[in-house]
């Protein structure tokens, strides 16, 4: 079952990996305008970490945006969280999103984000009731969000939030977005 997870987690990395490099180099294949690609193409993501009492989650989640105008945006990003709580489970997520952006004005941006995302979880063997789960989980999140600069932030709702598979705890979510 391990090696089946990790073989599983690596042709993931690859796949999402080798789609990323394979979009960017088609449009790298044009040199007359390679350089006007590179001037619409921003990276950013997220990077979280949360301690408690025995309880640890740390998460990365790189991105890469292309601006198509002022107005439309569309990118790729990669997911990793590792949770654990003492004497209670780890879990560990990893997956891929695609994500569109439109800025109907300025300072306000529409967001759709779809995340595919492999969940694995391990409870410890006092909590009968929860077996060890592992199990692909769809998110496709809709946000509003109020962007200054190259920094957006806002609220986004995940609407197939499912309540006994999500890694969230809700369905809304907080977000906060930073473009280089």
């Amino acid at each position: 079952m391990i090696k089946f997870r990790i073989k599983t987690a690596k042709k993931i990395i690859l796949s999402s990996l080798l789609v990323y490099f394979f979009v960017f180099s088609l449009n790298a294949q044009d040199t007359a305008n390679s350089n006007n690609f590179w001037r619409n193409v921003q990276f950013g993501g997220g990077i979280g970490l949360n301690f408690a009492n025995g309880f640890f989650s740390g998460a990365i989640a790189p991105n890469a945006l292309y601006n198509f105008n002022p107005y439309v945006s569309t990118g790729v990003g990669l997911n990793f969280q590792y949770s654990s709580q003492r004497d209670a489970f780890k879990s560990t997520v990893i997956g891929g999103s695609i994500i569109g952006l439109f800025n109907p004005y300025r300072e306000v941006q529409l967001s759709t984000e779809f995340e595919q995302l492999y969940v694995n979880r391990d409870f410890d063997e006092q909590f009968v009731n929860n077996v060890d789960d592992s199990y692909w989980y769809p998110a496709l999140f809709l946000g509003l969000g109020y962007r200054n600069g190259n920094i957006t932030f806002g609220i986004r709702y995940d609407i197939l939030y499912d309540e006994d598979k999500s890694i969230q705890n809700q369905a809304w979510m907080p977000f906060v977005r930073f473009w280089f």
